[in-house]
């Protein structure tokens, strides 16, 4: 099976691009060149059109497209009474942000539209993946043990009915009721919704996406488990790096675990307790969240569908895995609400969960901002600040913060370039204390007193060779943490800037990751480098900024532009710097060293 990696998420690009900085970081302060080589968009399928006899209406109604006939079978005692819908209809949920169809064969959703999204072809965005669905189930259908009673489950034509009710929280409670029996099982299904009514107060943004859902299924006079699951991924799954991203989570009480596609097995039981359980990509989520955490179980569900590789070869196709999940009572009924949404950090943290320790009291943690969640939560909201005061543009909004946070680092640089200068007054007697001890070997204890003369040189001098790195450490955690941020924030997804469509997916026309290779050049060019020889600073010019594009090149655009801007900026600042005092005196020793060398 191929094995696919998410650019956005992977990890291993970020432990590479941390290696990247690792390395340079030796290199300067070892005064050696250590360089290390290290080194289909299907077409989703199109929404299900609606019966023509199927009418829109407004939201909050809930519309039959054929009435359910239930057949029930007389002089047949109770217990074994029938009931089932003469033919196959379709119901339709809407709100202001989904839009659901419901089949009652099987009493399952077949469509779940996000109004306020778009799939990469600029339609309302489908969240049930079509193709995978066929096959494994659509949403809302129930998972059991036994395989034949599960196919029943799904296959069997459920009686609908609705009603409206006014609840006391100034809002409208709709709910779809589907019940099916046979002589040998009698399952019940019931949804709702809430919708606020536009004279009273808005519900909660999170809340809007909610859905409560009630299950019990009796078979043979006892209430069996069968937990209501979103089987086959998502509809914006349409390469094999956005079915690499899915991945099954949970939570309870301070405690969040993902499992990636590698840890997951189909059909393995996890028997909770869970404050909420569920699946999800990149940017969506299925979250169930039970009633009862301490007796919800989670059956992680795992199974594979062949997709086209290249959108324009739609005939080569690759193998890839989609999740799923049944979240559920483990002995019998089932009562829990589902979030099926954006993972927006504004919408989920108002979506409440239960919780008993402490433990974020909504669904935030759906929005994995990683070991670095300490800075890219905060660098994030930052940038949503601006965005919604300063600039209404996701790119010109990166472009302010990334001159702030330049403009902020800009002491450090003098610092650093201060600290380098005085590296390179002392460079010659540190030459000679290393030609003093040169002919004793690494394994000689008389090596230890040339490091502590070096030592005491630089200390005398009031030098610290990290002195010089310290711009580079300080920016590292911010591109590590644009790095996490841009892979998992749905509001950059599709946002565009100038002639980028999506900010959170790479440069069509690679401008940025050219301009980034060409200013770490440029800059590279310009600083000196305390303490590295004429021809390994030529290597790193080079080396260095290539690695690096190799890297970015794939990388999100609003990354990418966060690192280049944060060059040009280091570019107008590094030539202001060269023309001071201390600038003139460093690039006259460095010249002064070239032309020595060069005579040698």
């Amino acid at each position: 099976m191929a094995d696919f990696s998410n650019p956005q998420q992977d990890p291993g690009t970020e432990r590479r691009l941390l290696l990247v900085f690792a390395l340079t970081f030796l290199v300067i302060i070892a005064f050696q060149p250590l360089l290390k080589k290290y080194f289909p968009q299907a077409v989703p399928p199109p929404v299900k059109t609606q019966a023509e006899n199927q009418q829109p209406y407004q939201a909050g109604n809930v519309q039959s497209t054929e009435p359910s006939r239930a057949s029930t079978t007389r002089g047949v005692p109770e217990t074994t009474a029938t009931k089932q819908a003469a033919g196959e209809s379709q119901t339709v949920v809407e709100n202001d942000v989904y839009r659901i169809t419901f089949s009652n064969r099987g009493a399952q959703a077949t469509s779940w539209i996000l109004k306020k999204f778009d799939d990469d072809q600029g339609h309302p965005l489908e969240l049930v993946n079509n193709v995978a669905a066929e096959k494994y189930g659509y949403p809302l259908s129930l998972w059991s043990y036994d395989p034949a009673l599960r196919s029943k489950l799904s296959s069997a034509l459920y009686v609908v009915s609705s009603n409206d009710s006014a609840a006391p929280d100034q809002s409208a409670i709709r709910t779809i009721t589907f019940e099916y029996a046979d002589k040998d099982v009698s399952v019940t299904k019931v949804f709702s919704f809430r919708i606020a009514r536009s004279n009273q107060k808005s519900t909660p943004p999170g809340e809007q996406y909610v859905l409560g859902a009630k299950t019990s299924v009796i078979a043979n006079d006892h209430s069996i488990p069968a937990c209501p699951m979103w089987p086959a991924g998502f509809g914006d799954q349409v390469t094999g790096a956005a079915y690499h991203s899915a991945q099954i989570e949970y939570q309870y009480n301070d405690k969040t675990e993902r499992l990636d596609i590698k840890k997951i097995s189909g059909g393995n039981t996890l028997p909770g307790p869970f404050s909420w359980a569920g699946v999800s990509d990149q940017y969506f989520a299925s979250v169930f969240i039970p009633d009862d955490p301490q007796s919800t179980a989670l059956v992680t569900l795992r199974n594979s569908i062949d997709v086209p590789n290249d959108p324009k070869k739609p005939q080569e196709l690759t193998k890839v895995d989609v999740l799923g999940a049944a979240v559920g009572g483990r002995t019998g009924a089932t009562s829990e609400r589902l979030y099926v949404g954006p993972k927006s950090l504004q919408i989920v943290e108002s979506v409440p969960v239960p919780t008993i320790v402490d433990a974020p009291p909504d669904l935030r943690s759906v929005v994995n901002f990683g070991y670095l969640g300490i800075i890219a939560r905060p660098l994030f909201l930052w940038l949503r600040w601006t965005y919604e005061h300063v600039v209404p543009n996701w790119g010109w909004a990166i472009v302010v913060q990334t001159l702030i946070i330049s403009l902020a680092l800009l002491p450090l640089r003098i610092s650093s370039m201060k600290s380098m200068l005085k590296m390179q007054r002392i460079q010659p007697q540190i030459k000679a204390v290393q030609e003093k001890y040169k002919k004793y070997s690494m394994k000689d204890p008389r090596k230890q007193e040339m490091n502590k003369e070096i030592w005491d040189i630089q200390k005398k001098a009031g030098v610290s060779p990290a002195g010089g790195c310290l711009p580079m450490l300080i920016q590292m955690p911010f591109i590590f943490a644009y790095y996490r941020m841009l892979g998992v924030v749905l509001d950059l997804r599709h946002a565009p800037w100038l002639w980028i469509s999506d900010l959170s997916s790479r440069d069509p026309y690679f401008i940025l990751p050219t301009l980034l290779v060409v200013s770490m050049i440029v800059t590279q060019r310009m600083t000196p480098q305390a303490g590295m020889d004429p021809s390994q600073q030529k290597m790193m010019n080079v080396m260095m900024p290539l690695m690096m594009g190799f890297i970015f090149y794939n990388l999100a655009a609003g990354l990418n532009l966060y690192y280049a801007e944060s060059n040009l900026i280091s570019i107008a600042q590094q030539a202001i710097m060269n023309r001071t005092k201390f600038g003139r005196e460093m690039r006259e020793i460095a010249l002064k060293r070239a032309r020595k060398k060069d005579k040698s």
